[in-house]
């Protein structure tokens, strides 16, 4: 008796060993480094995997809200990239993290050095962001997102209020 408990035991759990699924999950890209340019201004930026569809993204950069008002930046967010098992399923790409994501922008704005001094003041900005990453070829990519968050101005610190972002930039992979 103990035998033939054995021997269907053994052989059970070959049949569910071999049985498994062995298709394996999408995940982002280990590391992604590129530059990218949008309307108003130029950023470079790297893009590190924390889990197969987490990736935090820090980028460096100048942009501002028109011709005359540009400012450097530095930015952290972390996204995540919600569709890449579907990417996959339907036969898409999703090298260069090719995706939608859902992240949340946290990004320092230091004040422009070409307006009067009482109007220098550095802010921070908190955007939750949805957005679209697609690749064009081997390196060009492109990017679309929007976004309502809050500004924090560094006038006494007492300043708050709300403000959206978009952006549209198109880049290269390196």
């Amino acid at each position: 008796m103990k035998k033939v408990i054995f021997v269907s035991l053994l052989v059970s759990s070959f049949y569910f060993g071999f049985s498994q699924n062995t298709q394996q999950e999408a995940s982002v890209e280990k590391s992604v480094f590129g530059i990218q340019i949008g309307v108003l201004g130029v950023w470079v930026h790297n893009e590190l995997r924390l889990s197969n569809q987490i990736a935090l993204r820090s980028e460096i950069g100048l942009g501002g809200v028109s011709f005359d008002h540009i400012e450097p930046m530095i930015a952290l967010e972390p996204r995540w990239y919600y569709n890449l098992n579907k990417r996959v399923d339907k036969g898409r790409r999703i090298d260069g993290n090719s995706g939608n994501y859902i992240s949340f922008r946290a990004s320092y704005r230091f004040f422009d050095i070409s307006e009067a001094e009482n109007d220098n003041q550095d802010y921070l900005l908190l955007t939750p962001t949805w957005g679209v990453r697609r690749n064009i070829g081997k390196h060009f990519n492109y990017e679309a997102g929007l976004g309502i968050g809050l500004a924090f101005r560094n006038e006494n610190g007492k300043e708050i209020g709300y403000t959206s972002v978009f952006n549209l930039k198109i880049g290269y992979r390196f």
